[in-house]
């Protein structure tokens, strides 16, 4: 799905990545889950593209759903995949995110179960190597992406601005549809291993200014930075 020049989304608004188009070639982020492998495909071969074009894969941490196809396009096609080094033992399957008690809703979490089942989330493939992605630093990668530290939903998470997009990739630093009540417009996120640290990184995006704030799980968000921080806090105090 074409969301405006240079950005494109795959997935749905459970479990989404991101591809960035420019003359350079492309940079995506995120890798959701296995079977959006050919989601992939079809969305390059729409773009005119192919995975030659593919430059770099970046991870905003390291959990199972934002890992997906990432290392069969490392192994296979060469694909440097950048991940915040706090969160590469994560992206390999080590660490795991922490559950604790979560509200949920039955009819929202077996659409995501269900979701992932079906797209290859139950047999997922670790990284087996990364590159590091560290705060403040510019990846040479097409979009000249910027890495924003978000620690909160894990230790390792991170944003990823785009100017030439107008848009930040979030990825579970806050949601816009909560995948276990359904609820949607930008929220915490789920399995936060630190709810307060996460809310404060937060203050990280605004600087950005951008236009588009695009999570792993729901719409994207085009409203801009301002309005989706000040609504999470707003259902943060809810």
């Amino acid at each position: 799905m074409e969301l405006g020049p240079h950005l494109h989304r795959i997935g749905n608004d459970i479990v989404a990545a991101y591809l960035v188009d420019t003359a350079e070639g492309i940079t995506i982020i995120d890798a959701g889950l296995g079977g959006h492998w050919r989601d992939l495909i079809r969305e390059l071969d729409v773009m005119g593209r192919s995975l030659a074009d593919v430059k770099g894969l970046i991870l905003t941490h390291g959990d199972s759903d934002h890992v997906g196809f990432a290392e069969r396009l490392r192994r296979e096609h060469a694909v440097p995949v950048y991940v915040h080094p706090d969160d590469a033992d994560r992206a390999r399957g080590g660490a795991k995110p922490k559950t604790g008690r979560q509200s949920l809703r039955l009819g929202p979490v077996l659409s995501f179960l269900g979701y992932a089942v079906r797209k290859g989330g139950l047999r997922t493939r670790w990284l087996s190597q990364t590159v590091d992605a560290l705060p403040g630093e510019t990846l040479d990668l097409p979009g000249s992406p910027q890495i924003i530290g978000m620690p909160g939903h894990s230790p390792g998470s991170i944003a990823v601005w785009v100017p030439v997009a107008d848009a930040v990739f979030v990825g579970d630093a806050l949601t816009t549809r909560h995948v276990l009540t359904g609820a949607v417009g930008p929220a915490p996120a789920p399995f936060t291993d630190d709810p307060e640290q996460a809310l404060e990184s937060l203050r990280a995006l605004l600087p950005t200014g951008a236009r588009w704030v695009l999570p792993g799980h729901g719409m994207p968000w085009g409203q801009g930075v301002e309005e989706a921080v000040a609504s999470v806090d707003r259902a943060a105090a809810r």
